[in-house]
């Protein structure tokens, strides 16, 4: 959990900008929320071109970054956040920036020096989509190797667009989270693929569909950063923004599904909405619940375009999601037999945005509730014993 760069800003950072959002993060409760590293994507380096143009060690734009990396690195944890930092094992990095190639380990070991705690390395310019896995799964191998010698303990990101079937190795070569698909855009459903390329909200669920096993404490399925809150103004994502109903259905089912949660807009203009979206305590404990399930799809409606997930919880009360797809509002019901194969004669309720307590429900009086087009609602349920 944190903020990531790259979505509202591109490479247009710089230091006064990372340090008002630690600043900010700190001070509206994000940081005590969960939302702890402070992720700086492409854009720091201090050159553009080929990494064979510039054999020195790697450093920091002294015009974007004066008092460079490391002063912003000790100004988070003295902050008690985490820091993280982007490039990628080509020449270039995907903004055209000089990348790693060939000097894994220097690397590595310059952005322990520095104080990193997380590393987001991203082959998608370098390698591409048509890239062997072989290739690609030696690539994030050698980094691994390199962070590993450094001896601290740097959060791998293994970055490939979710080519390769990158969620089959990617854990097994050190990396903990790997991206399942392509950018997200700010569109919570846009007809087919933006571009050709993105993948909006919908389409990042059905990639995860079937990919649940990959996921658990430690290696995680990444979604890619949130877009809460960037309202079609990003210097960076294509898309005509969401609804707030939609970006709160996003973030509910980023968590529902364990994703990584990197908050991708400008955190010094979010709205009281926003925030409220943000810091709700009972959806991010759905997130970070220590058992590290995904939740599956367990039913699916093509007629009205509503689907039900459900995600197993380490106290024995799951987490079920019921997402309305679809353009008209629905109705919807929960079963503990039919959504989680248990026989609860009894069970109890609770709406996560709501806060409350639905009451008790059985089989013949079930759970029922209204969800609005695009919305998702959120529940725990827990049998009545």
């Amino acid at each position: 959990m944190g903020w990531s760069s790259w979505n509202q800003f591109g490479d247009l950072i710089n230091e006064t900008l990372i340090i008002e959002t630690i600043d900010t993060m700190d001070k509206s409760g994000l940081r005590e929320a969960g939302f702890v590293f402070v992720n700086l994507d492409d854009g720091w380096q201090r050159y553009k071109g080929n990494r064979s143009y510039h054999n020195g060690p790697i450093e920091a734009d002294p015009v974007k970054f004066p008092k460079g990396i490391k002063y912003l690195s000790d100004y988070a944890h003295s902050k008690g956040f985490k820091f993280g930092i982007y490039n990628g094992p080509g020449q270039q990095t995907c903004a055209g920036y000089t990348g790693s190639e060939g000097h894994f380990e220097e690397d590595a070991a310059t952005w322990a020096s520095w104080g990193i705690d997380h590393l987001k390395f991203d082959s998608c310019c370098s390698e591409g989509i048509t890239a062997p896995a072989s290739r690609v799964e030696e690539i994030f191998r050698n980094m691994s190797k390199a962070l590993q010698a450094t001896k601290r303990p740097i959060v791998h990101h293994a970055c490939h667009c979710g080519w390769a079937d990158v969620w089959k190795w990617a854990a097994n070569v050190g990396a903990n989270h790997w991206r399942i698909g392509q950018d997200i855009p700010d569109d919570f459903n846009y007809p087919g693929n933006r571009d050709n390329y993105s993948f909006d909200v919908l389409d990042m669920l059905d990639r995860g569909k079937g990919l649940e096993k990959y996921a658990g404490p430690g290696h995680w399925n990444d979604y890619d950063m949130l877009i809460v809150g960037l309202n079609g103004k990003s210097a960076q994502l294509y898309g005509t923004g969401c609804s707030n109903i939609e970006y709160r259905a996003h973030f509910s089912m980023w968590c529902m599904v364990a994703s990584p949660l990197l908050i991708g807009s400008d955190v010094r203009t979010l709205s009281p909405y926003d925030m409220e979206t943000l810091l709700n305590k009972e959806v991010i404990a759905i997130s970070q619940d220590p058992l590290g399930k995904a939740a599956e799809l367990v039913r699916d409606d093509p007629r009205t375009q509503t689907e039900v997930y459900a995600k197993e919880m380490s106290d024995g009360s799951p987490a079920i999601a019921l997402l309305n797809r679809g353009t008209f509002t629905a109705t919807m019901t929960v079963s503990p037999f039919r959504d989680l194969g248990e026989w609860w004669p009894k069970y109890k309720i609770r709406d996560i945005w709501k806060h409350e307590d639905q009451g008790v429900f059985n089989f013949t009086n079930p759970y029922t509730v209204e969800v609005a087009p695009h919305e998702a609602k959120i529940v725990r349920i827990t049998p009545v014993r």
